[in-house]
């Protein structure tokens, strides 16, 4: 007989940290394999502090789609990270897997939050750093 499975809240304050990182981009996760019983998605909150950004990366396999739930980001992509798209509070984004891309905070001031989920995991590869000058309308804090 297999083992029955229920619903599983994650509380405020209780998310799992021990999920792939990147730079000034700080993921936690709501929902993932390595604390509930879910087996093909990953769900967390991704933050960057006022003028941070994530080290370039891509998520490998996983297609991700991301929400802006408070600031100003832009994610760069392309040939040397040349090309990019701004989002603010209430914009989703789908991000193709293996895309190389930096994630940034493009406010001073403001903290920068996304709602993230990704098919089957918090996969994050970590790419040789760029220089923040190479980055179009980029000023770290």
């Amino acid at each position: 007989m297999s083992e029955k499975v229920v619903p599983v809240v994650t509380r405020a304050g209780s998310e799992h940290t021990g999920t792939g990182q990147s730079g000034g981009a700080v993921r936690v996760s709501g929902v993932s394999p390595q604390h509930t019983p879910a087996t093909k998605i990953w769900f967390g909150r991704v933050s960057n502090e006022p003028g941070y950004r994530s080290f370039p990366h891509h998520h490998g396999e996983a297609e991700t789609g991301g929400y802006v739930l408070k600031g100003h980001g832009r994610i760069y992509y392309g040939d040397d990270y040349a090309e990019f798209i701004d989002m603010t509070e209430g914009d989703f984004v789908f991000v193709p897997p293996f895309m190389p891309h930096v994630e940034v905070n493009m406010s001073t001031t403001e903290e920068l939050v996304w709602l993230t989920t990704r098919t089957p995991d918090n996969i994050v590869v970590n790419l040789p750093d760029v220089d923040d000058a190479s980055l179009v309308g980029y000023s770290p804090a």
